[in-house]
């Protein structure tokens, strides 16, 4: 008898039949769906298929008494309530490492559009307005890279940036003994040191708001901001606020805390470029994740232990 899924989040139809080969799918990817997921079938809830941001709460799990696997698609996890899982002995894996390169390229798009203004540009162009009365775009090439969060996302970005020529410094927890970069032992160091500050870092709240006001003065007006981690990590508002009076250059987004609506403080400003969390969305970084979701679910209900456990 196949194990039963509640799934939370949206896949394509391909993807869903894929699952389907294995598991009974119950499939709740919006909020009205879950809550009457839960309350109607939850007892038969063997794993649950979620992502980071949408999680799953303990008062949810407790709905869900037959429950042994919790498992994340993407690297983040933050609102998946992991303690009271290991409470019940509930494993928690993730997707860690399937879609990293994707999200360092868009990431390094984004700092490509933001630094030299592509968007602003194109239509500048469709306007009419040739590039003699529009003022020159800076270089990526040869600046300094701040890099918040040195993990497998970090060090893909890091890998692209040494592409540009560009130098290295980076703020996590603790130094890395693995890489050569420079590390900061306060993200306010390593904002004043770099031309550019890609966040790279997990959500939750011991990282909301880590990107603050002050760390955007650090920054400064010839400075630029990329956030491909989580939308809770910067301060919309600073942030809002920073590219108005130009105490910093630009910003590239993927990620907000309003999401999935977008950000009104920050939409139409000219020296923004928004994407709708699609970072670590690319045909071969989806297949990637659902095949590790299979691959840990088949090894969970064999006995055996996931390859990306958290929990």
């Amino acid at each position: 008898m196949k194990p039963t899924l509640l799934i939370l989040s949206d896949f394509s139809d391909q993807h869903l039949e894929q699952i389907r080969q294995a598991y009974n799918v119950l499939y709740a990817p919006r909020p009205a769906q879950r809550s009457a997921e839960i309350a109607s079938n939850g007892a038969q809830v063997q794993a649950v298929l979620t992502i980071g941001s949408v999680g799953l709460k303990a008062e949810e799990m407790a709905l869900m008494p037959n429950l042994t696997l919790i498992c994340a698609l993407g690297a983040g996890y933050e609102e998946i309530d992991t303690g009271a899982a290991r409470a019940r002995n509930i494993v928690v894996s993730n997707g860690a490492g399937t879609n990293d390169a994707c999200v360092a390229d868009h990431a390094m798009g984004l700092l490509l559009s933001a630094v030299r203004g592509i968007p602003q540009l194109g239509v500048a162009l469709h306007q009419g307005i040739w590039r003699t009365a529009l003022p020159l775009p800076a270089n990526v090439s040869f600046k300094r890279l701040g890099i918040l969060g040195l993990g497998t996302i970090g060090q893909q970005i890091a890998k692209r940036a040494l592409g540009f020529d560009m130098e290295i410094g980076y703020h996590s927890r603790s130094a890395r003994q693995d890489c050569p970069f420079t590390y900061f032992d306060s993200l306010l160091g390593l904002a004043q040191w770099a031309d550019f500050l890609v966040v790279a870092t997990p959500g939750g709240p011991g990282t909301r708001h880590i990107v603050n006001a002050a760390v955007l003065d650090a920054l400064g007006p010839t400075g630029v901001l990329v956030n491909i981690a989580r939308g809770s990590v910067v301060d919309t508002e600073a942030l809002s606020q920073a590219l108005r009076r130009q105490g910093i250059a630009a910003a590239g987004l993927d990620v907000y805390e309003s999401e999935p609506a977008p950000p009104q403080q920050l939409m139409h400003l000219p020296n923004v470029v928004l994407t709708p969390h699609v970072a670590g969305w690319s045909p071969e970084s989806v297949d990637a994740t659902v095949d590790l979701f299979l691959e840990n679910a088949e090894r969970h209900f064999a006995g055996l232990a996931v390859l990306t456990p958290v929990v």
